[in-house]
């Protein structure tokens, strides 16, 4: 199991255990709240503190902004309330442990996992730690205080950090939070992309491309990218895709011909879901990664004899060691990925790039402390 924890939440007891703690906290930090549907703020928030034993308090010193943050600020996430901290991607500096934390020390450099987990539970033994039922699952800048911010409470800190090792720069170490282990996890693997398959790729954000970095390590015979975003097609181009194009001649040859042995959706929109259905084959596979703020339509009038296979998916970052022994060794190229580089303060300038990806040319901006 990676090295990272779970914390419930809502525990009817919590208490402040014996810590250890490298650093005195100052009684306040900064970060960006959530105040309801389109309006977020930079704001001197507490700091945060240890409430379970199992938690972790870490010093961010990376971040960045997800989709589904966007969705969030959007108020696609109802239960998201207002108040809350948000991110859930992250790297940085253990400065306080709780007293039943055995694996790291103030001081260890960590990535932060983008979902928690107990540990304990069946689902956790499974490496299923998105569908944590001991108090774990997707809880950072979802049901407790997130990752933008200068300090955050990690969960559960023993199973959901991966130390991070010293060589490893902090822009490609945060995108094992959650791009990286999304793409394979979500992608690649619920689609068992596979030697001499093709595979199309619709969408190509952060998490797109990553899918094209990651399933050429499977020997597919083709990867296809679609996207509107001229920008984001000549990355996919030099991060491996042997076809990137717009909607049209290329899903339309799919369509009349063999189509694909593997359609990754990595738009989130209902319309990418639609091409999806259209490119793959008879007998093939949709694995769909993106996260869709409004309903889509399943075609089964016209899909009902196809015998596809749809997965859907929560990531649990399981595969994040892998990942990144993979990343040590150079077989994943993906610092093209990072596009602009912040400061934390500056998060609020964050969102408004990566919101106008199509003009500003981000996939993902990351935040450093400064």
């Amino acid at each position: 199991m990676a090295e990272r924890t779970s914390a419930d939440p809502v525990a009817p007891h919590r208490r402040v255990p014996d810590t250890v703690s490298a650093a005195q906290g100052v009684s306040s930090v900064r970060a960006l709240v959530y105040h309801g549907p389109a309006h977020t703020s930079w704001d001197t928030v507490p700091d945060p503190v240890i409430e379970e034993a199992t938690d972790a308090v870490v010093r961010v010193d990376a971040t960045t902004v997800c989709g589904t943050d966007l969705h969030i600020r959007r108020g696609d996430f109802p239960e998201v309330n207002p108040g809350r901290v948000l991110g859930h991607e992250a790297a940085g500096e253990v400065v306080e442990t709780g007293a039943q934390v055995h694996r790291l020390r103030p001081g260890d450099q960590v990535i932060v996992s983008s979902v928690s987990a107990c540990g304990e539970c069946r689902e956790c033994h499974d490496a299923r730690y998105g569908q944590c039922r001991g108090g774990g699952g997707w809880l950072l800048g979802n049901l407790i205080d997130g990752t933008q911010a200068e300090l955050v409470r990690v969960p559960f800190a023993d199973h959901s950090t991966t130390r991070r090792p010293a060589d490893l720069p902090l822009d490609e170490a945060v995108l094992l939070a959650e791009v990286l282990p999304t793409a394979y996890e979500v992608g690649v693997r619920n689609g068992h992309v596979g030697p001499g398959d093709t595979v199309v790729v619709v969408g190509a954000g952060p998490v797109g491309l990553a899918s094209v970095v990651v399933a050429r390590l499977y020997s597919p015979r083709r990867i296809m990218v679609v996207d509107l975003a001229g920008a984001r097609l000549e990355t996919a181009a030099r991060l491996g895709a042997d076809a990137a194009e717009s909607p049209g001649e290329m899903i339309a040859d799919l369509s009349e011909g063999p189509g694909a042995d593997v359609v990754i959706e990595a738009s989130g929109d209902p319309d990418g879901f639609v091409l999806c259905t259209r490119a793959v084959r008879t007998g093939g596979h949709i694995a769909n990664i993106g996260t869709h703020g409004r309903p889509v339509t399943l075609h089964l009038e016209s899909l009902w004899c196809k015998n596809l296979t749809i997965s859907t998916g929560q990531v649990d970052t399981s595969s994040t060691p892998w990942l990144l022994e993979l990343m040590q060794f150079g077989r994943l190229p993906v610092s093209p990925l990072v596009t602009h580089t912040l400061a934390l303060d500056r998060m609020e300038d964050a969102y408004e790039v990566f919101e106008q990806g199509t003009s500003t040319g981000a996939l993902k901006v990351v935040l450093h402390r400064e």
